[in-house]
C-alpha cells in the first residue's frame, strides 16, 4: 500500500500559529486563575468585614438601642436587619436592589446640610460611634454579657449575608454587595485582555523573526540540494553539530549525497567497463571471425592446389574453435555474473587437482606439473566440474606462462577451516601494479600473444567468479613470487577421494608428493 503524499504546509506558519494558539490559551488560563483567586480574595475580605460588624454590634447590645445601633451599622453601606429577642425587628440602610446596583455613596455626601451650610455632623457621630462601639466591645468583652453563639454566611446573587445569632436570643443580619468585586474584575479583565492583546501581538513579531532565523539551515539545504541536482556533486552541508535535530538531519543528508555520488561513480564505472567489455569481446570476435571470412572466400574464388586448399581449411577450423570458445566463456562470464547454478557435493581439492593436472598435461606434454598434497582429504563442498574448470584455468595459464614447457605446483592444504589450492609456475611472473587487474575481463598482459598462446582474457575472471560462489576467493597476493591462491571453506568431513587410476597417472606425467 503506497503513502499518501506528504504534508507540505508551511513550517513557519504552523510553528508560529502553534506557539501564539499555545500563548493565548496559557494568558486565558492565568487571567482565569487571577481573577478566581482575586475575587475570592475580594470575597473572603467582605466577609471577614461583615465578622467584625457583627462582634462589633454584639458588643453594643444592652448599651445601645436597636434603632441606634441599625443606624451605625448601616452607615457603613450595608443593609442591617435586627431581630430582638422579643420579636421585634428593626431595618436600616439601602435595600438589596441597591446593593446589587453598586455601592451606596458615602453618607456624609448626599444627607441635607448642617447650620452654617456643612454638613450634619455624621462624621464626628460616626467617629463617637465607632470610638464607642469599641469602647462598649471592649467593655462587654470584660464583662461577658453578651456574644455570638452562631454565624452563617450565603451568597446570592451580588450579595453576601451575615446572620449571627446571640447569646441574648437576638439575630443580626448584616448584608453587604459584592458589585465593588465585580467592578474590580471587570477592570481586571479588560486590562488583562489588552495586555495580553498586546503581549501576543509581540510574541507574533518575535517569533516570525526567530522561527525564519531557526529555518535558515533549511534553506541552506534546499539551496544545496539544488546545487547538487544541477551538477555539483561534491556538495555537501557539514553541520558544526551532529547531536541536534538538523544536524542528524544534515548528517542523514550528507550520508545519502555520499551514497548517492558513489552509486554514481559505481554506475558510469560499471558502464565504461561494459562499453570496454562489448569493445574488446567485439574486437576479439572480429579477428577469427575475418580469418574465417578471408580463407572462405580465397577457397570459393581462387583455384588452389591441395595443399593450400588443406591449410586454408586447418585455418577455418582453427579460428571457429577460437570464435566457438570465446562465445562460450562470454556466455559462461554472463552466468557467473546472474549467479551460478552450483550442484554442491563433497569435494576432495586433492583428487581434483591430480585429475587437472593429468589433463593439463595432455594439452602441453613438455609441461611438468607437481601436486602436492597432506596425508588426508581435504573436503570442501562444492561443484567438482566448476572447482576442476577453475584449477583447469590456473593451469591453462600456468602453461602460456611458461611457454608450455616449464615446471609448475599445485600446492593443496587446509588452514583456519579453509581449503586452500596455490599454484605456482616457474615463468617470469606478473607484476605487483598488475596483480589484482589480470582478474578484469578481456585483459592480457602480453599485448603481443598470438591466438596459439592464448585466450581472450576471460579464464581468470570466470575463475574468480567460480571461486566467489562458492562462498571462497582467488587471489594473485603482492609481495614475493606469483602465485595464485584459492580458498574455499570447509563445513563438511572429508569425502572419499576421486579415483585416478596409476596408468593415466603416468601416462599424464603428473608427480605427486605428500
Amino acid at each position: 500500500m503506497s503513502a499518501g503524499p506528504l504534508r507540505t504546509g508551511s513550517l513557519r506558519a504552523r510553528t508560529v500559529v502553534a506557539v501564539l494558539v499555545l500563548l493565548a490559551v496559557l494568558l486565558g488560563l492565568l487571567s482565569v486563575a487571577v481573577q478566581a483567586t482575586l475575587g475570592e480574595r475580594l470575597r473572603t475580605q467582605i466577609e471577614d468585614r461583615l465578622r467584625d460588624r457583627a462582634s462589633a454590634a454584639a458588643a453594643l447590645v444592652g448599651t445601645v438601642d436597636a434603632d441606634d445601633l441599625a443606624d451605625r451599622l448601616s452607615m457603613q453601606g450595608l443593609a442591617v436587619t435586627i431581630t430582638t429577642s422579643d420579636g421585634g425587628s428593626v431595618e436600616a440602610g439601602p435595600t438589596p436592589e441597591q446593593l446589587r446596583q453598586g455601592p451606596p455613596e458615602p453618607p456624609g455626601l448626599s444627607g441635607p446640610a448642617g447650620p452654617g451650610g456643612s454638613t450634619p455632623a455624621s462624621g464626628s457621630a460616626t467617629a463617637d460611634g465607632a470610638a464607642g462601639s469599641a469602647a462598649a466591645a471592649g467593655s462587654a468583652a470584660a464583662t461577658g454579657q453578651v456574644r455570638i453563639t452562631s454565624s452563617s454566611v450565603r451568597e446570592e446573587g451580588r450579595l453576601v449575608t451575615l446572620v449571627s445569632r446571640l447569646s441574648d436570643g437576638s439575630t443580626i443580619r448584616l448584608t453587604a454587595g459584592t458589585g465593588s468585586v465585580d467592578e474590580v474584575l471587570g477592570e481586571l479583565r479588560w486590562v488583562m485582555l489588552g495586555a495580553s492583546a498586546v503581549f501576543l501581538l509581540v510574541a507574533a513579531v518575535g517569533l516570525v523573526l526567530v522561527v525564519r532565523r531557526t529555518m535558515r539551515p533549511l534553506d541552506t539545504m534546499t539551496r544545496a540540494a539544488r546545487s547538487i541536482a544541477h551538477g555539483d556533486r561534491g556538495r555537501r552541508l557539514r553541520p558544526a553539530r551532529r547531536d541536534t535535530e538538523i544536524g542528524r538531519v544534515a548528517v542523514a543528508f550528507d550520508e545519502m549525497l555520499d551514497a548517492v555520488e558513489g552509486a554514481e561513480h559505481q554506475a558510469l564505472a560499471a558502464e565504461a567497463r561494459m562499453r570496454a567489455f562489448l569493445s574488446d569481446a567485439a574486437h576479439e570476435l572480429r579477428t577469427p571471425v575475418a580469418g574465417i571470412r578471408a580463407a572462405a572466400d580465397t577457397l570459393v574464388r581462387t583455384p588452389l592446389d591441395p595443399a593450400e586448399r588443406e591449410d586454408l581449411a586447418v585455418h577455418v577450423v582453427r579460428q571457429a574453435g577460437r570464435a566457438g570458445r570465446l562465445v562460450d566463456d562470454l556466455l559462461l562470464m554472463a552466468r557467473v555474473d546472474r549467479g551460478l547454478e552450483l550442484d554442491l557435493a563433497p569435494v576432495d581439492l586433492g583428487a581434483v587437482a591430480r585429475l587437472e593436472a593429468s589433463r593439463a598435461l595432455l594439452r602441453a606434454p613438455a609441461l611438468r606439473v607437481e601436486v602436492v598434497e597432506p596425508d588426508g582429504a581435504v573436503g570442501v563442498p562444492g561443484d567438482d566440474d566448476r572447482l576442476g574448470q577453475v584449477l583447469s584455468n590456473l593451469l591453462e595459464n600456468a602453461a602460456r606462462a611458461t611457454g608450455g614447457s616449464g615446471v609448475v605446483s599445485v600446492v593443496v592444504t587446509s588452514a583456519d577451516g579453509h581449503g586452500v589450492v596455490r599454484v605456482t609456475d616457474d615463468g617470469p611472473g606478473i607484476p605487483e601494479a598488475d596483480r589484482e587487474r589480470v582478474f578484469d575481463r578481456l585483459v592480457r598482459l602480453d599485448a603481443g600473444r598470438d591466438d596459439r598462446r592464448g585466450g581472450a582474457g576471460l579464464g581468470l575472471p570466470i575463475a574468480r567468479g567460480i571461486a566467489r560462489a562458492h562462498g571462497g576467493d582467488l587471489v594473485c597476493p603482492r609481495g614475493g613470487d606469483t602465485a595464485f591462491v584459492l580458498t574455499l571453506p570447509v563445513v563438511v568431513p572429508a569425502p572419499v577421494p576421486v579415483p585416478v587410476s596409476e596408468p593415466e597417472r603416468a601416462t599424464a606425467g603428473v608427480g605427486i608428493r605428500h
